[in-house]
């Protein structure tokens, strides 16, 4: 009898054991996400705002920016989608603009931007998809 009680308990301790293991690899995967997602969305950001002072608005606004990452593989672990959002006068056509916001008194906050910086994991990467967002207002 006493057997039988020793081998559930070495049992129920095992198990217990197995469970934690399991569970804080989980945990250290998430925040490595978690915390590569945050860098992620700072770079979104500045990347937007490169590609805003390379862009041509003689032609069209840029709107928005959507990258996977890592960019040089089909598999990639987090989606970026950025989306720019103009305030100001004499916009060309086509710019995404926040109603009530062309109003602008000064020339000096002329095409002043709103970046709305999206980041998302691949669902293949994790089971739980990690989403970060990050507004900042910004004047290119």
């Amino acid at each position: 009898m006493s057997a039988v009680v020793f081998l559930v308990v070495i049992a129920t301790l095992s198990m217990l054991a197995l469970s934690l293991s399991t569970q804080s690899a989980k945990v250290t995967t998430d925040n490595y996400l978690k915390a590569q997602a945050e860098l992620l969305a700072k770079s979104g950001t500045e990347f937007a705002l490169l590609a805003m002072s390379g862009h041509d608005y003689s032609v069209n606004c840029l709107n928005t920016i959507d990258i996977k990452y890592p960019t040089n593989t089909s598999n990639y672990t987090h989606d970026i989608n950025i989306t720019i959002h103009y305030i100001g006068n004499s916009l060309p056509a086509g710019c995404n603009t926040y109603t009530g916001a062309n109003n602008i008194a000064t020339a000096d906050s002329n095409r002043t931007v709103i970046i709305d910086t999206v980041v998302t994991t691949n669902p293949d990467v994790s089971s739980e998809t990690i989403r970060l967002h990050r507004r900042t207002i910004q004047k290119p």
